[in-house]
């Protein structure tokens, strides 16, 4: 029986070259990681044990285990997903996140030219890749990547990543009954603020780790 698995990893890790190199032109230093375990290896090597760490709503950082080995570690984790925060204190918490050392993160799809999109209720999130104070760190599953350009890209967001978000945050949108986009009105859509990273922004370390692997939404 022929090894399937191996051309898939051989697949992906031609392809996962190939999007590290156009990223490294566009001003991130990228590289590539066979596995999740590697991908998390390489996050810890980036953070430096004093630093704080601001973790917005991110899955991929989450199934990695990262905030669990961050803690162990000692470092300061900074992050809105904690059930008792409400009001003005879950306000202050997102707003925190963007002034940590580090601002840890995923993508919500990357074409293969190295342009990311991502798209927000709150737009915490996509204002933290934006506009995070400090170093920005990006752990990319291949599931993320969208080899049909920007229009392939959004439409992976909104109906691949944003339906089972809604399924996890239990709200009432047409996609979480229907598991695709229907561009809805509805009074809890979470597809309202989107921002798409053409380049690394100005200013600060842009890293982005792709993954070998199938990671969050």
């Amino acid at each position: 029986m022929a090894d399937w698995e191996a051309f898939r990893k051989r697949h992906y890790e031609l392809l996962g070259s190939a999007i590290v190199n156009n990223l490294n032109k566009k001003g991130y230093k990228a590289e590539y990681a066979r596995t999740a375990v590697e991908a998390k290896d390489k996050v810890l090597g980036l953070i430096p044990e004093n630093a704080s760490v601001g973790i917005p709503g991110s899955v991929t950082v989450r199934e990695l285990g990262l905030l669990e080995e961050l803690e162990k570690r000692g470092n300061k984790i900074v992050h809105h997903w904690d059930p008792n925060l409400a009001g003005a204190e879950r306000i202050q918490r997102l707003q925190e996140e963007l002034l940590c050392d580090v601002f840890l993160t995923s993508a919500n799809a990357v074409t293969i030219d190295g342009t990311m999109v991502n798209i927000d209720g709150n737009g915490n999130r996509v204002a933290g890749m934006a506009w995070a104070t400090g170093k920005i760190i990006y752990v990319i599953g291949m599931n993320k990547v969208c080899p049909g350009g920007l229009e392939a890209a959004i439409a992976r967001v909104k109906n691949f990543a944003t339906p089972p978000n809604a399924m996890r945050l239990n709200i009432k949108t047409p996609c979480a009954s229907l598991g695709y986009c229907v561009d809805c009105d509805s009074p809890e859509r979470v597809c309202r603020a989107m921002l798409v990273l053409e380049r690394a922004p100005q200013g600060r370390q842009s890293h982005v780790i792709i993954v070998g692997e199938v990671l969050g939404f």
